[in-house]
């Protein structure tokens, strides 16, 4: 078949050519949004998954549908090796430059862009990372102490204050959001926290791997009441089959039903290898409809792709014996795993292996669901370590 007209889409954060079973999340943002814009009360949201159940693209069509509906949204990644100030000043200079062109909000917006100058100018001694360009000489006293949670607060509050005036909300939209410095996490919370209390329309729908609910209550007590985490997971059988299907049927071409099983049964319905499955049953295939023969060729081209990119990126970054240590965790299975029985596979005293562990929870490739478990965060990841480290070299 022609493979220009291949409809799947896999990689990073790319929108699926159908984006299934998702609709109730989507409603849930859409209420908070709306509810926040209203005055009324509201948490923030957000959402946290393994990595390939398709959180980033959410993330980007719930900020399309706000910014259809009039809400004014900044979109911000979180690396690693970024400060969150340096991530969330460009964002905010962008919003109150919009919000400054609506008359009933343009002294206000006007004064944000003051305290924004002054926020930046005053924490680039420890933020070296910040850069933004200043509109406007600081407004001495307003978000200038140098001190991040105060500043930041202040910033927001009268951010919040200036869309209220428009009679809008300022969504905020983090990516990666476990990757934040947790002191920084903290001063975000704070700053929330207070534009909530002065019932301003301000509010954040982040993204993260499964520890995130974890290090927001070490972050701040409070903030399990500050925010709503709903789980985002593999997509349920029919779902699945819509996401394969339909992309197929729009273009004249159908998949037996037999091919369609067993792509969700390869994928285990994680929606980012449904696409890279769904491709490769596409270019393995002479003719509709897909068969299950096809989709048999197409396992090995697919699971060959995903060694070479969505897992390799990650397996590069890891140390020897950060290696090892997931290849004992692959050893076991799919997981979770008490830590002891990883250090067993190691021959090793789990207290000396803490390091390790805590390196790669840092790095987001494994997450403690409970209290002395470890479970990989990268789907199929265990089938991965056993392909690239198979034998026992490893141990040795």
């Amino acid at each position: 078949m022609d493979p220009i007209r291949n409809p799947y889409a896999p990689g990073a954060g790319t929108p699926p050519p159908e984006l299934a079973g998702r609709d109730e999340l989507r409603e849930t943002i859409r209420v908070a949004l709306e509810r926040v814009r209203a005055g009324r009360p509201t948490k923030s949201i957000l959402m946290v998954g393994l990595r390939g159940v398709g959180k980033t693209v959410l993330l980007d069509r719930m900020r399309d549908d706000a910014e259809a509906s009039g809400i004014h949204t900044i979109r911000v990644e979180a690396p690693e090796n970024r400060s969150l100030p340096a991530l969330l000043a460009p964002q905010l200079r962008q919003a109150l430059l919009r919000l400054s062109r609506d008359a009933r909000a343009r002294n206000l917006a006007q004064r944000a862009l003051r305290g924004l100058a002054g926020f930046a100018k005053a924490l680039k001694v420890k933020y070296q990372d910040i850069e933004v360009g200043f509109d406007f000489e600081p407004e001495p006293g307003l978000a200038d102490n140098g001190d991040l949670e105060h500043d930041l607060q202040a910033l927001l509050e009268v951010t919040g204050a200036a869309a209220k005036q428009a009679g809008t909300a300022l969504a905020m939209f983090v990516d990666e959001l476990q990757y934040v410095d947790e002191k920084e996490l903290a001063a975000l919370i704070t700053a929330l926290h207070r534009t909530a209390q002065r019932n301003l329309p301000v509010v954040l729908v982040g993204a993260g791997l499964p520890q995130l609910p974890g290090r927001t209550g070490r972050a701040k007590s409070y903030a399990e009441r500050l925010f709503d985490f709903p789980q985002v997971g593999p997509l349920p059988p029919e779902a699945a089959r819509i996401a394969i299907a339909k992309p197929a049927r729009d273009q004249g071409v159908e998949l037996a039903d037999e091919a369609l099983r067993r792509i969700i049964q390869e994928t285990r319905g994680y929606p980012y290898f449904l696409q890279e499955w769904g491709k490769h049953a596409w270019d393995a295939a002479d003719a509709s409809p897909i068969t299950l023969g096809d989709v048999e060729l197409a396992s090995r081209t697919a699971v060959a792709a995903l060694d070479e990119s969505f897992f390799r990126v990650r397996f590069d970054r890891l140390t020897p014996l950060e290696k090892k240590y997931l290849r004992a965790m692959a050893a076991l299975g799919p997981g979770p795993h008490r830590s002891g029985d990883i250090a067993d596979q190691l021959g090793r005293e789990v207290t000396s292996l803490g390091p390790t562990r805590s390196q790669l929870i840092v790095k987001g490739m494994i997450w403690s669901p409970s209290h002395g478990d470890t479970a990989f965060t990268v789907p199929l990841f265990d089938e991965f370590m056993r392909r690239i480290m198979p034998g026992d070299d490893w141990k040795r």
